[in-house]
């Protein structure tokens, strides 16, 4: 008895640290987003009267709703559109680059790791700019006659420019699933008759699942909160709900509200989660 209470107490000095270091840098800011959106705005000030009206006016805000929709349409765009582009990428990385040369292509992966996500945001614009790269190139070539103005400051700039930066984020783990394939599966499907296609349907595909999900949840979840690109890319004119939490924790200093709208997105993108979770659960006991 006395060993296992000194086994746990070694245990509990082990995981104290970082436990408490988890407390401080993630609860403490969730729990104060929470605390201050129950709270009323007053001016310059923050009353501590409990009120339920942020919650009202947040649900009940034409414009609200709007931009979370838009958020949430482009977040699942950006993120079908990522895992669509990565699984070829993890599959071919996997199953056809030789083992000795698979070290060097995830090098090649994490490369745009190698700058900051407001860089690549940057170049982005620099690319898609009216003078920029896209336009300089057509125009050089003869294509068109003057520089295209709809490739930049929409939505498609911005689902563009997020499938970049989110990229890598989809490809390493959908690698690391389609690593732990055991091959002779896949041998023996074929053995039996089945079809290269069939064979990817029925074994490779739901064995790949983990990391299909796992890349889902890394693109979506950051993606719908994102504030840089709609604020560059955008150019302010298409605001997602990050960007109108900005407006009204610092321009407006409303930061009742802006955190309400903020536990209201966390609230939304946990139940679309979770969602995805139980469709993916029976997704898989449908293939077995």
């Amino acid at each position: 008895m006395a060993k296992f209470d000194a086994e746990a107490r070694a245990g509990l000095s082990l995981i104290a640290p970082p436990f408490l270091y988890a407390l401080v840098i993630l609860a403490a800011p969730l729990l104060t987003i929470l605390a201050y959106s129950f709270l009323t705005d007053g001016y310059l000030e923050i009353i501590r009267d409990f009120t339920w009206t942020n919650y009202a006016q947040v649900m009940s805000d034409p414009i609200v709703r709007v931009v979370m929709t838009r958020s949430l349409i482009v977040a699942m765009v950006v993120t079908a559109v990522t895992v669509l582009l990565a699984f070829p990428v993890a599959y071919y990385v996997s199953f056809v680059v030789r083992p000795e040369r698979k070290s060097l292509w995830l090098f090649l992966i994490t490369i745009p790791f190698w700058t900051s996500y407001l860089i690549r945001v940057f170049l982005w614009k620099v690319i898609l700019g009216y003078n920029g790269v896209v336009n300089s190139s057509l125009t050089g070539l003869g294509i068109i006659d003057e520089p295209l103005t709809f490739i930049l400051y929409n939505v498609n700039s911005i689902v563009i420019t997020l499938a970049h930066a989110y990229a890598p984020f989809a490809i390493l783990p959908i690698f690391v699933a389609l690593e732990k394939i055991d091959r002779s599966l896949l041998e023996a499907g074929r053995d039996l008759g089945e079809s290269r296609a069939m064979t990817f349907w029925r074994v490779t595909l739901p064995l790949a699942m983990p990391g299909v999900l796992a890349a889902v949840l890394i693109v979506f979840i950051p993606t719908i909160g994102d504030y840089v690109t709609p604020e560059v890319i955008g150019g302010g004119k298409i605001p997602m709900i990050a960007n109108m939490i900005q407006v009204q924790m610092l321009a407006l200093d409303n930061r009742p509200l802006g955190s309400a709208l903020a536990v209201t997105a966390m609230l939304i993108v946990a139940v679309i989660s979770l969602i995805f979770l139980f469709l993916n659960r029976r997704f898989l006991k449908v293939r077995q």
